[in-house]
């Protein structure tokens, strides 16, 4: 079995049309998204359709669930930028999705297997940067979870973690957003992975072993990078430009 594991798109139609095409070229016809699909400055409406088209086992990302669970007015930054795109048939198809599902062996969720919104493999760390949790941390949040592999996003970070006996946390990174500042609390929060590529995941379950591929796609941000700037989202052009913010 080969799965492609993709999450953290956030209305990068480009980056996600890349991350597609190198799944086809490798001959995956697999694929789960584990949420935060559309709010971000980029083409949410291409990104709901295409991916409604395509189909995918997907489960519900928190700025998924705040497109739909509050009112416009309450709503956050990132949400506002496509709340007003979006048609009634892209809600709709936010609204259906799961917190959690499953995909043979392998468990999927966003953030942990009790929230959307909650790191599972990283924390927030004093320096205002994403600090890796310790084993008995991440092992608490995967309590009443028994499969062999596990599948989160959230933090658009890349990792692996293998827990006690072998069982395997996979976070493919972010398709669409490989940087991001949030401003909300002083010191202003940074989390920058110094790539602006496309991520994903690979796994795959061979003689009886579940291995994982991380991947990184160079794709052309240009269109992505003016939509940004248009909506005076310049960390997020930043962003994608480079993985880093200076």
């Amino acid at each position: 079995m080969r799965l492609a594991v993709i999450s953290d798109i956030h209305s990068n139609i480009a980056a996600l049309d890349a991350v597609l095409g190198d799944i086809e070229r490798r001959g995956i016809s697999k694929i789960v998204n584990l949420g935060d699909s559309l709010s971000g400055p980029f083409d949410a409406v291409a990104t709901a359709d295409r991916l409604i088209e395509l189909g995918l086992k997907t489960v519900c990302g928190n700025h998924d669930r705040q497109l739909f669970d509050r009112p416009v007015k309450d709503m956050g930054v990132w949400e506002h930028w496509v709340i007003f795109d979006l048609t009634d048939a892209n809600i709709d198809w936010l609204k259906k999705l799961p917190m959690t599902a499953t995909e043979g062996d392998v468990f999927l969720c966003h953030g942990t297997p009790q929230s959307d919104d909650e790191n599972w493999l990283d924390r927030r760390g004093t320096e205002s940067r994403l600090v890796a949790r310790d084993m008995a941390a991440v092992e608490e949040r995967a309590k009443g979870i028994d499969h062999p592999v596990m599948l989160c996003g959230h933090t658009h970070t890349p990792r692996i973690v293998r827990l006690n006996g072998g069982r395997m946390i996979l976070n493919p990174g972010s398709v669409g957003c490989p940087a991001y500042l949030d401003t909300r609390k002083a010191p202003n929060f940074v989390h920058q992975t110094g790539a602006p590529d496309a991520r994903y995941a690979i796994l795959e379950h061979r003689g009886g072993v579940w291995t994982a591929d991380l991947i990184a796609v160079p794709y052309d941000a240009s269109h992505m990078i003016e939509l940004a700037r248009a909506k005076g989202a310049d960390s997020w052009a930043q962003a994608i430009s480079t993985g880093w913010f200076v």
